[in-house]
């Protein structure tokens, strides 16, 4: 099969794939057809079935699956909220030593955040942005905020998703009951990273069931991917396959 008979299986799909209600986020049947025409295209345009086979689950998974496994309530014992973009400082200034603000959609996603904890009163750990909202707009006194670290010189580093993972899981290994089952909040298009990465830290992670995430873009974001759905998607896909590459290797050379 010629590569562009392969792209349009894959443009055919993608469409349906991306603009899916987020009301039907957790739970979709699967009768099989959409793997099922990826693994005939690529084994075609490869002239090998057996590795196509292999690469098919991953191209699924990454670009065609954006809805995160979800619980009810009930199963959560903390919240950890992740943050999305933010805008350049409101003063000025260099950007590698003062706050950006952070934004609307964290604003949103501090909402979110809120109206879990009306539900469900449990600890909430959020990135900074969302924290900052949470504290000052909610007023919520159990919040612990996971913030930038900052050098001697001033230089701020921004925790990645897998920062911000880190450090929770971190914060609570030593906790009685251990880590615990976090529900996560998280942009709509980011979400389904969020708890995998959680999960890779040993956090036992799910989407909150029954809640819609923030899903509008900020044009005026301090970071180019976040302010279009089509920039941000192709950099999500990017971060999930730096992730699947490094297990794939770790699987078949444990010893380097």
């Amino acid at each position: 099969m010629q590569r562009r008979d392969f792209a349009v299986v894959l443009a055919t799909a993608l469409p349906t794939a991306f603009a899916a209600s987020p009301a039907l986020a957790h739970g979709r049947p699967d009768d099989g057809r959409l793997p099922q025409r990826m693994l005939e295209s690529l084994a075609e345009e490869l002239d090998d079935r057996r590795t196509a086979a292999s690469l098919v689950p991953h191209l699924h998974d990454v670009g065609f699956d954006w809805r995160p496994e979800a619980a009810f309530l009930g199963r959560l014992d903390f919240l950890l909220a992740f943050g999305f973009g933010n805008r350049p400082p409101a003063g000025g200034g260099d950007p590698a030593k003062v706050l950006p603000e952070p934004g609307p959609v964290n604003e949103e996603l501090a909402d979110t955040v809120a109206r879990i904890h009306r539900r469900r009163e449990v600890p909430v750990y959020a990135q900074w942005e969302i924290a900052r909202f949470l504290k000052e707009k909610h007023r919520l006194t159990d919040v612990i905020s996971i913030e930038p670290v900052t050098a001697p010189d001033g230089t701020i580093t921004y925790l990645s998703t897998d920062g911000v993972a880190a450090q929770v899981a971190e914060a609570r290994r030593d906790l009685p009951g251990g880590i615990g089952t976090a529900g996560v909040v998280g942009f709509r298009d980011h979400i389904k990273r969020c708890v995998q990465t959680a999960r890779d830290r040993g956090i036992t992670a799910y989407a909150p069931h029954g809640f819609e995430m923030p899903h509008t873009y900020d044009p005026q974001s301090g970071q180019a991917w976040t302010r279009r759905r089509d920039l941000y998607l192709v950099h999500d896909m990017a971060a999930q396959w730096q992730v699947v590459r490094q297990k794939l290797i770790t699987h078949a050379y444990p010893n380097g």
